[in-house]
């Protein structure tokens, strides 16, 4: 099977399926999919008089000449010499012609935006712990990360920021409402939050702290049920995964609960090496499609499908995005198992990361991912076979109502 995740020391490029979110304290991103870092010079090239676009009945030739006529307006006549950065300047333009597609995943990033995202990939930061998107041009809050002083403070996905220590964040660009977010641990950040049940907006105050999230987490029950958590789809969370089962299989489990609940996404080749120990081998796990049909590909599973025969319940809710849509999607596509909870995120677009020679990058959307059966879950989400949600009194209570049906339903198989 190809390697589909590439590192390079010369040429970083990463191709995400996860949410454009940040995780305050730790970035949240996916990578995996259709990747090759022998594109030479592609990072660079050169001057560009003017681009050439369209489809297949017509073409169009942007011209460039108003670019360079409002250049020179303002390095000729701006009355602030000192605000005239010719770098700024450029980095400015890219991202508002990068921000004219409308696509909140398509960003351009530059030299020190990108080294802040790219030094967070593998490592640990401080923050709130959650996973944000941008929706409508809105900051929210997809995912609370599990004992993060976010799901500590009671924030929810759908929870949208308004305004961090009093700035409205409509008044600041992504990265910098990020920025004003994380902070050194044991500093205090405020958050006014809008939630859509309530009439008025309310502030969250809470402490920073380091985040530094287990990918997986094993629960072993009296009745032979083993439930695992899985928080993300990292490089670590096959070999925990693996670990867990190796251990579980010892003592025959009558059934196995996967909780991808608050779970925003991973590596994409994790996923699919996940489902490979739930489905049979060589079979359809993903299937990729491009702008160009010619360049779609299916991803199937390979290996050892070891829990293929133990009863199986997927829990999802709207904080499960793109990885863990694609794992309880492929689930349900074979009628593998149960997928239990409510209506996940919707994430089913992927994104490309190119590193430039200046330390600037850009994210591009270049495909869409659909499940085995062919349903495109972006902006939808995935709908659970068993629909179990939350009431005031199981909140009030502290009583896991999904976690508690998918414990009976496997008992009673």
């Amino acid at each position: 099977m190809p390697n589909y995740v590439h590192r390079s020391h010369n040429f970083f490029l990463y191709i995400f399926i996860a949410l454009f979110s940040f995780v305050l304290g730790w970035q949240s991103t996916t990578v995996g999919l259709i990747g090759n870092a022998d594109t030479g010079d592609t990072a660079h090239r050169g001057n560009l008089i003017s681009f050439d676009f369209g489809n297949d009945d017509a073409e169009e030739n942007a011209d460039l000449a108003l670019f360079w006529t409002v250049w020179n307006e303002l390095t000729d006549r701006y009355v602030d010499v000192d605000a005239i950065d010719p770098k700024e300047m450029v980095y400015g333009s890219i991202k508002g012609m990068v921000e004219s597609l409308g696509d909140d995943y398509t960003v351009f990033m530059t030299p020190e935006e990108s080294e802040r995202f790219t030094a967070s990939l593998d490592g640990t930061l401080e923050g709130i712990g959650a996973e944000l998107t941008v929706e409508d041009q809105n900051l929210v809050i997809v995912s609370p990360l599990r004992d993060s002083p976010a799901e500590k403070a009671g924030l929810l996905p759908g929870d949208l920021i308004f305004k961090v220590d009093g700035e409205l964040t409509a008044e600041m660009t992504l990265f910098d409402a990020i920025m004003h977010i994380r902070g050194e641990k044991g500093t205090t950040v405020v958050l006014t939050i809008i939630r859509e049940k309530l009439s008025e907006p309310f502030d969250v105050s809470m402490v920073r702290d380091s985040i530094d999230l287990e990918s997986v987490t094993v629960e072993k029950m009296d009745n032979g049920i083993v439930y695992l958590s899985i928080n993300q789809f990292n490089d670590k969370t096959i070999e925990k995964f693996n670990q867990a089962i190796s251990e579980m299989l010892l003592n025959e489990p009558s059934g196995l609960i996967i909780d991808l609940r608050y779970n925003g996404g991973g590596y994409l080749d994790i996923a699919v090496d996940m489902l490979s120990y739930l489905l049979p081998s060589n079979t359809e796990a993903v299937k990729i499609k491009q702008r160009n049909s010619a360049d779609d590909t299916t991803m199937y599973t390979n290996g050892n499908p070891k829990l293929l025969n133990v009863p199986l319940v997927i829990l999802v809710n709207e904080g499960s995005a793109s990885a863990s849509e694609i794992v309880a999607g492929a689930i349900q596509a074979h009628e593998r198992g149960v997928v239990m909870g409510t209506q996940t995120f919707g994430k089913g677009t992927v994104q490309e990361v190119e590193m430039f020679l200046d330390g600037s990058s850009i994210r591009i959307t270049i495909a869409k991912w659909f499940t085995p059966d062919n349903r495109n879950i972006n902006e939808v989400g995935l709908d659970p076979d068993i629909i179990i949600e939350f009431s005031d009194e199981d909140i009030e209570n502290e009583v896991d109502i999904q976690k508690d049906t998918a414990v009976d339903y496997l008992m009673r198989l």
